[in-house]
Protein backbone atom coordinates (compact mmCIF):
# COMPACT_ATOMS: atom_id res chain seq x y z
CA UNK A 1 0.00 0.00 0.00
CA UNK A 2 2.69 2.49 0.99
CA UNK A 3 4.71 1.74 -2.13
CA UNK A 4 2.27 3.88 -4.10
CA UNK A 5 3.93 6.97 -2.60
CA UNK A 6 7.46 5.94 -3.60
CA UNK A 7 9.17 5.91 -6.97
CA UNK A 8 11.78 3.41 -7.97
CA UNK A 9 15.34 4.59 -8.52
CA UNK A 10 18.46 3.03 -9.99
CA UNK A 11 21.78 3.43 -8.21
CA UNK A 12 24.90 2.35 -10.06
CA UNK A 13 27.47 0.43 -8.05
CA UNK A 14 30.87 2.16 -8.06
CA UNK A 15 33.71 0.39 -9.83
CA UNK A 16 36.52 -0.98 -7.67
CA UNK A 17 39.93 0.69 -7.84
CA UNK A 18 43.38 -0.72 -7.16
CA UNK A 19 43.89 -1.55 -3.49
CA UNK A 20 47.34 -2.07 -1.97
CA UNK A 21 48.83 -3.00 -5.34
CA UNK A 22 46.22 -5.47 -6.51
CA UNK A 23 42.92 -5.17 -8.32
CA UNK A 24 39.57 -6.69 -7.54
CA UNK A 25 36.52 -6.96 -9.70
CA UNK A 26 33.29 -5.25 -8.74
CA UNK A 27 31.74 -7.02 -5.77
CA UNK A 28 28.52 -8.69 -6.82
CA UNK A 29 25.54 -8.54 -4.44
CA UNK A 30 25.27 -11.70 -2.35
CA UNK A 31 22.53 -14.08 -3.37
CA UNK A 32 19.86 -15.33 -0.97
CA UNK A 33 21.63 -18.70 -0.90
CA UNK A 34 24.96 -17.05 0.03
CA UNK A 35 23.28 -14.96 2.72
CA UNK A 36 21.64 -18.05 4.21
CA UNK A 37 24.99 -19.87 4.18
CA UNK A 38 26.62 -16.94 5.97
CA UNK A 39 23.92 -16.94 8.68
CA UNK A 40 24.57 -20.65 9.23
CA UNK A 41 28.33 -20.42 9.52
CA UNK A 42 28.22 -17.26 11.67
CA UNK A 43 25.86 -18.98 14.13
CA UNK A 44 23.10 -16.41 13.61
CA UNK A 45 20.55 -18.65 11.92
CA UNK A 46 18.74 -19.55 15.16
CA UNK A 47 18.01 -15.90 15.96
CA UNK A 48 16.69 -15.21 12.46
CA UNK A 49 14.68 -18.44 12.45
CA UNK A 50 13.03 -17.58 15.76
CA UNK A 51 12.06 -14.11 14.50
CA UNK A 52 10.70 -15.62 11.27
CA UNK A 53 8.63 -18.15 13.18
CA UNK A 54 7.31 -15.41 15.47
CA UNK A 55 6.10 -13.44 12.44
CA UNK A 56 4.30 -16.53 11.17
CA UNK A 57 2.66 -17.12 14.56
CA UNK A 58 1.55 -13.48 14.76
CA UNK A 59 0.01 -13.59 11.28
CA UNK A 60 -1.80 -16.84 12.01
CA UNK A 61 -3.26 -15.72 15.32
CA UNK A 62 -4.27 -12.32 13.95
CA UNK A 63 -6.14 -14.09 11.14
CA UNK A 64 -7.95 -16.25 13.69
CA UNK A 65 -8.85 -13.31 15.93
CA UNK A 66 -9.79 -11.00 13.09
CA UNK A 67 -7.06 -8.48 13.91
CA UNK A 68 -6.39 -6.30 10.87
CA UNK A 69 -4.53 -3.13 9.88
CA UNK A 70 -6.34 -0.37 8.03
CA UNK A 71 -4.74 1.48 5.14
CA UNK A 72 -4.72 4.65 7.25
CA UNK A 73 -2.88 2.91 10.11
CA UNK A 74 -0.45 1.35 7.66
CA UNK A 75 0.32 4.67 6.00
CA UNK A 76 0.70 6.48 9.34
CA UNK A 77 3.14 3.84 10.60
CA UNK A 78 5.17 4.14 7.42
CA UNK A 79 5.30 7.91 7.76
CA UNK A 80 6.36 7.53 11.41
CA UNK A 81 9.17 5.18 10.38
CA UNK A 82 10.40 7.60 7.73
CA UNK A 83 10.37 10.54 10.15
CA UNK A 84 12.28 8.51 12.74
CA UNK A 85 14.98 7.68 10.18
CA UNK A 86 14.99 11.18 8.65
CA UNK A 87 13.72 9.88 5.31
CA UNK A 88 11.92 13.08 4.44
CA UNK A 89 11.29 12.45 0.75
CA UNK A 90 10.42 9.50 -1.49
CA UNK A 91 13.88 9.73 -3.09
CA UNK A 92 15.60 9.59 0.31
CA UNK A 93 13.46 6.61 1.27
CA UNK A 94 14.28 4.75 -1.94
CA UNK A 95 17.99 5.46 -1.48
CA UNK A 96 17.90 4.16 2.11
CA UNK A 97 15.98 1.03 1.11
CA UNK A 98 18.50 0.41 -1.67
CA UNK A 99 21.36 0.72 0.81
CA UNK A 100 19.60 -1.75 3.11
CA UNK A 101 18.83 -4.03 0.14
CA UNK A 102 15.13 -4.00 0.98
CA UNK A 103 12.41 -3.72 -1.62
CA UNK A 104 9.58 -1.25 -1.10
CA UNK A 105 7.19 -4.20 -0.92
CA UNK A 106 9.21 -5.99 1.76
CA UNK A 107 9.61 -2.82 3.83
CA UNK A 108 5.90 -2.08 3.57
CA UNK A 109 5.03 -5.63 4.61
CA UNK A 110 7.41 -5.37 7.56
CA UNK A 111 5.59 -2.24 8.75
CA UNK A 112 2.31 -4.13 8.55
CA UNK A 113 3.58 -7.11 10.54
CA UNK A 114 4.93 -4.76 13.21
CA UNK A 115 1.48 -3.16 13.50
CA UNK A 116 -0.20 -6.56 13.73
CA UNK A 117 2.28 -7.58 16.43
CA UNK A 118 1.52 -4.48 18.48
CA UNK A 119 -2.22 -5.06 18.22
CA UNK A 120 -1.89 -8.73 19.14
CA UNK A 121 0.30 -7.95 22.15
CA UNK A 122 -2.22 -5.45 23.45
CA UNK A 123 -5.19 -7.76 22.90
CA UNK A 124 -3.52 -10.71 24.62
CA UNK A 125 -1.79 -8.92 27.48
CA UNK A 126 -3.04 -5.33 27.74
CA UNK A 127 -5.82 -6.08 30.23
CA UNK A 128 -3.49 -8.39 32.18
CA UNK A 129 -0.89 -5.63 32.55
CA UNK A 130 -3.51 -3.09 33.62
CA UNK A 131 -4.95 -5.36 36.31
CA UNK A 132 -1.51 -6.59 37.37
CA UNK A 133 -0.36 -3.01 37.95
CA UNK A 134 -3.02 -2.34 40.54
CA UNK A 135 -2.76 -5.81 42.08
CA UNK A 136 1.04 -6.05 42.47
CA UNK A 137 2.76 -2.68 42.17
CA UNK A 138 6.16 -4.07 43.23
CA UNK A 139 6.45 -5.92 39.91
CA UNK A 140 6.37 -2.51 38.23
CA UNK A 141 9.30 -1.05 40.12
CA UNK A 142 12.05 0.09 37.75
CA UNK A 143 15.73 0.29 38.50
CA UNK A 144 18.81 1.30 36.52
CA UNK A 145 21.15 -1.55 37.32
CA UNK A 146 24.80 -2.46 36.85
CA UNK A 147 26.28 -5.88 37.49
CA UNK A 148 29.42 -7.95 37.37
CA UNK A 149 28.75 -11.64 36.77
CA UNK A 150 31.43 -14.18 37.66
CA UNK A 151 31.37 -17.96 37.93
CA UNK A 152 33.15 -18.56 41.25
CA UNK A 153 32.53 -17.25 44.75
CA UNK A 154 36.16 -16.44 45.55
CA UNK A 155 36.41 -14.00 42.66
CA UNK A 156 33.05 -12.47 43.58
CA UNK A 157 34.11 -11.88 47.19
CA UNK A 158 37.40 -10.36 46.06
CA UNK A 159 35.61 -7.94 43.73
CA UNK A 160 33.12 -6.91 46.42
CA UNK A 161 36.01 -6.16 48.78
CA UNK A 162 37.71 -4.02 46.13
CA UNK A 163 34.50 -2.11 45.44
CA UNK A 164 33.58 -1.50 49.07
CA UNK A 165 36.93 -1.15 50.82
CA UNK A 166 39.20 0.13 48.08
CA UNK A 167 36.55 2.14 46.18
CA UNK A 168 37.58 0.47 42.93
CA UNK A 169 35.84 1.44 39.69
CA UNK A 170 32.77 -0.72 39.08
CA UNK A 171 33.05 -0.02 35.35
CA UNK A 172 36.70 -1.07 35.17
CA UNK A 173 36.14 -4.29 37.10
CA UNK A 174 33.11 -5.16 34.95
CA UNK A 175 35.13 -4.69 31.77
CA UNK A 176 37.85 -6.96 33.12
CA UNK A 177 35.94 -9.66 34.97
CA UNK A 178 32.25 -9.84 34.03
CA UNK A 179 31.19 -12.97 32.17
CA UNK A 180 27.86 -11.46 31.16
CA UNK A 181 28.07 -10.26 27.55
CA UNK A 182 26.00 -7.09 28.04
CA UNK A 183 27.56 -6.12 31.36
CA UNK A 184 31.09 -6.79 30.08
CA UNK A 185 30.60 -4.68 26.95
CA UNK A 186 28.89 -1.81 28.78
CA UNK A 187 31.13 -1.52 31.81
CA UNK A 188 28.59 -3.26 34.02
CA UNK A 189 25.47 -1.34 33.02
CA UNK A 190 22.61 -3.67 32.05
CA UNK A 191 19.90 -1.04 31.59
CA UNK A 192 16.67 0.03 33.22
CA UNK A 193 14.89 -3.12 34.34
CA UNK A 194 11.47 -3.93 35.69
CA UNK A 195 11.28 -6.18 38.72
CA UNK A 196 9.12 -8.46 36.55
CA UNK A 197 12.18 -9.06 34.33
CA UNK A 198 14.61 -9.92 37.14
CA UNK A 199 15.19 -13.26 38.83
CA UNK A 200 13.66 -13.74 42.32
CA UNK A 201 17.15 -13.84 43.88
CA UNK A 202 18.08 -10.44 42.50
CA UNK A 203 14.70 -8.89 43.32
CA UNK A 204 15.04 -10.01 46.93
CA UNK A 205 18.63 -8.75 47.15
CA UNK A 206 18.02 -5.25 45.79
CA UNK A 207 14.51 -4.61 47.09
CA UNK A 208 15.55 -2.29 49.93
CA UNK A 209 18.92 -1.13 48.56
CA UNK A 210 19.89 2.51 48.18
CA UNK A 211 21.24 4.21 45.06
CA UNK A 212 25.00 3.62 44.55
CA UNK A 213 24.92 0.70 46.98
CA UNK A 214 26.96 -2.42 46.17
CA UNK A 215 24.97 -5.64 46.69
CA UNK A 216 26.18 -9.20 46.63
CA UNK A 217 27.45 -11.63 45.79
CA UNK A 218 24.00 -12.93 44.82
CA UNK A 219 23.99 -16.51 43.58
CA UNK A 220 21.79 -17.63 40.68
CA UNK A 221 21.95 -20.44 38.13
CA UNK A 222 24.19 -18.16 36.01
CA UNK A 223 26.82 -17.65 38.71
CA UNK A 224 27.49 -14.87 41.23
CA UNK A 225 26.12 -11.38 40.65
CA UNK A 226 27.64 -8.23 42.11
CA UNK A 227 25.07 -5.48 41.73
CA UNK A 228 25.02 -1.71 41.89
CA UNK A 229 21.88 0.41 42.04
CA UNK A 230 22.37 3.31 39.65
CA UNK A 231 18.92 4.88 40.03
CA UNK A 232 15.41 4.07 41.26
CA UNK A 233 12.43 5.25 39.22
CA UNK A 234 8.97 6.10 40.54
CA UNK A 235 6.29 3.45 40.17
CA UNK A 236 3.95 4.63 37.44
CA UNK A 237 2.15 3.00 34.57
CA UNK A 238 2.90 5.40 31.72
CA UNK A 239 2.63 4.33 28.09
CA UNK A 240 6.31 3.46 27.77
CA UNK A 241 6.28 1.29 30.88
CA UNK A 242 2.99 -0.35 29.89
CA UNK A 243 4.42 -1.29 26.48
CA UNK A 244 7.55 -2.63 28.15
CA UNK A 245 5.49 -4.85 30.43
CA UNK A 246 3.31 -6.09 27.59
CA UNK A 247 6.48 -6.98 25.66
CA UNK A 248 7.84 -8.90 28.68
CA UNK A 249 4.67 -11.01 28.86
CA UNK A 250 4.56 -11.48 25.09
CA UNK A 251 8.19 -12.61 24.79
CA UNK A 252 7.73 -15.04 27.70
CA UNK A 253 4.65 -16.44 25.97
CA UNK A 254 6.48 -16.78 22.65
CA UNK A 255 9.38 -18.53 24.38
CA UNK A 256 6.93 -20.98 25.94
CA UNK A 257 5.41 -21.68 22.53
CA UNK A 258 8.85 -22.34 21.04
CA UNK A 259 9.81 -24.66 23.89
CA UNK A 260 6.58 -26.65 23.55
CA UNK A 261 7.09 -26.88 19.78
CA UNK A 262 10.70 -28.03 20.23
CA UNK A 263 9.72 -30.65 22.85
CA UNK A 264 6.96 -31.97 20.59
CA UNK A 265 9.26 -32.44 17.59
CA UNK A 266 12.36 -33.78 19.36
Amino acid sequence: MMKENLQTATVEAPSEETTFGFTISTIEPASDTEILAYLHRSCRIAEVTTATEQDAVVRSICDQLGITVSDEEWQAAGDEFRMKHQLLSPAATIEWLDQQRISVEAWSEGIKVELLTRKLKDQLFGAMVDSSYFGDRDRHRRVALSQILVVDLATALSLVRQLRDEKASFCALALEYSKGKQSQLNGGFVGVRLFAELTPEIVEAIGSAEEDEIIGPVQSKLGYHILKIEKWYPIELNESMRNQLIDVFFQAWMQELHEKHYAKHH
